[in-house]
């Protein structure tokens, strides 16, 4: 990075961070700690909605995962705006009339205790997994950018975010997301033009998007049902409306959004409006990936974009065959991409992905990781080598406050949960309002180390956008289940609702280990075996009281 992108993007930072606290000056009780005293407006709920799903996975993974696979992925969002109106309906009047911290609080007034624990438990574990690759994501960043060691990063950026959030509560996470996502979106404009802007003078628009519509990165939909398939129109529909409706229905760092509300109408304006704009801006951004596959068809890219890997490769006695099969099979695709000659451009492509997987393989072995993926370097790479000064620090500047939004939502929402439905209710239940401050506090600097500990471990996940979402679906559904049992079925108790939990998440982890059966699909599962079987066992247990 060259000192103006340095400059732009201290700058965007020092601005967000200071804004954030500014606004959230006053936070000295555990409402205003937890919820700013249910003071926010409906436009500050909705950036911040989508600045805490739009993380910097968004910005590096989602991007690299259409420049290898192509932009079906959007598909998994068509269920998203139906999942908000139902929300809006249902769950955001019975939290906000409950007067309560989490959403787990009210399955206590609904159910019992141990029902409440257990979906607190769940949320911990699934939530305590993805927030650690949230954080290794711009700990890829910072590797791509300074060479520091994977594992400094993750610590520098780790104590950033703790350093605010845990200061400033939720007002503090609120304001600063409000802000992060006016740049996310001012760098995400900027990428997209860019990339089309540096594409060769003899390409037109109409070329480039034929070149990427045969190399198949333009599939927006597919419609052929098949359940193992993570991404056809069929689970986007399906399976994205039940992960919806989980995430933003069950999920604490989400439900806490929209529990700051001012009122009811508040609160679903916020996420109605993420409804109408979140898949205009995965295309986006998907779009984005599609267009650094253009780039890089006609402008030779790196033969693995993981520098350490290439790095090992290249002390191999095979390397320089490996690198010059590459040459030639580059060479191959962009001469029959100048002619828009898609049928010798496709078997060339097939001989760049072959020579590619064979690099990667050799560099895994010489590295001793096995399996090497640098999907989440791709867009990284294009930022850094080829975006000219300034715009990269604004790119680099989304993707930290992308970054920083996601993580400090997390650990934010996790030191509720912790604090009101476990500590508080279980462990100190009368002490004083400003020790459960200070709790909260201490129990957000906790899951802060927590993520820096496990994002260590998220480095060879593959695409971390596929990674955290795979996370989520294997407890997503028992969550989405004890909902709907306790809003729709008045049979549940809270013994019934609490073994339904339990049969539910057995049977999810059964079938994600021992089938092959896309990771959307497991929210479906998971939701209508606890339905299935709350239902039964309450109508079982109102039968025997009756008899």
């Amino acid at each position: 990075m060259r000192p103006l992108d340095w400059a732009v993007l201290a700058a965007s930072l020092a601005g967000i961070v200071f804004y954030g606290m500014w606004r959230s000056r006053g936070s000295r009780t555990t409402s205003q700690y937890l919820l700013a005293g249910k003071t926010m407006p409906w436009y500050a709920m909705a950036l911040s909605i989508m600045a805490t799903q739009a993380s910097a996975i968004t910005f590096i993974s989602t991007t690299g995962q259409s420049y290898v696979d192509g932009m079906r992925f959007v598909q998994m969002y068509f269920g998203l705006p139906l999942a908000m109106v139902l929300i809006s309906a249902f769950a955001v009047p019975r939290f906000h009339n409950a007067g309560v911290y989490t959403a787990y609080e009210y399955l206590e007034k609904r159910f019992d205790g141990k029902t409440r624990a257990l979906a607190s438990i769940i949320f911990l574990l699934s939530r305590g997994l993805a927030v650690g690759v949230a954080l290794s994501a711009p700990a890829v960043v910072l590797t791509v950018m300074l060479g520091w060691p994977s594992h400094w990063t993750t610590l520098v950026m780790g104590v950033l975010v703790v350093a605010y959030t845990a200061g400033g509560g939720i007002a503090a996470v609120t304001w600063t997301e409000f802000v992060q996502m006016l740049v996310m979106t001012a760098g995400l404009l900027a990428a997209l033009l860019t990339v089309i802007l540096l594409l060769p003078s003899e390409v037109s628009f109409p070329d480039a998007l034929a070149v990427a519509g045969a190399a198949g990165r333009l599939n927006a939909v597919v419609w052929r049902f098949n359940p193992n398939d993570q991404y056809n129109i069929w689970s986007g529909l399906i399976g994205g409306m039940f992960l919806a409706l989980a995430y933003f229905g069950c999920d604490q760092s989400q439900v806490q959004r929209y529990l700051t509300g001012r009122s009811i109408t508040q609160s679903r304006l916020g996420l109605l409006f993420n409804g109408i704009a979140k898949i205009p801006m995965q295309f986006f951004i998907l779009f984005t990936g599609a267009m650094v596959f253009v780039f890089y068809v006609y402008t030779q890219p790196p033969l693995i974009f993981q520098p350490q890997a290439m790095a090992a490769l290249e002390q191999l006695p095979e390397a320089p065959q490996v690198r010059a099969d590459y040459d030639a099979a580059f060479a191959m695709r962009r001469e029959a991409a100048r002619r828009l000659d898609f049928e010798a451009f496709r078997a060339a492509q097939k001989r760049v992905d072959e020579v590619r997987r064979r690099a990667l393989a050799l560099a895994g072995e010489a590295t001793g990781q096995g399996r090497i993926n640098d999907t989440n370097y791709i867009f990284l790479w294009f930022v850094i080598h080829h975006i000219p000064a300034g715009v990269v620090g604004l790119i680099m500047a989304a993707i930290f406050a992308a970054a920083m939004s996601t993580i400090s939502a997390e650990i934010n929402s996790l030191a509720t949960v912790s604090m009101v439905d476990i500590y508080r209710r279980f462990l100190r239940r009368n002490a004083e309002d400003r020790h459960y401050l200070a709790a909260s506090r201490w129990l957000t600097v906790f899951w802060g180390a927590y993520a820096i500990v496990t994002a260590l471990y998220a480095q060879n996940l593959g695409s971390l956008v596929e990674a955290v979402n795979r996370l989520g679906s294997l407890f997503y559904g028992t969550l989405l289940g004890v909902f709907v049992l306790a809003f729709f079925v008045p049979q549940a108790r809270g013994t019934s609702a609490f073994w339904a939990m339990l049969f539910g998440e057995a049977v999810v982890l059964a079938v994600w280990q021992f089938t092959g059966i896309a990771f959307l699909w497991l929210n479906v599962l998971g939701c209508l075996c606890v339905v299935a079987f709350g239902f039964a066992a309450g109508l079982l247990a109102s039968r025997g009281r009756a008899g």
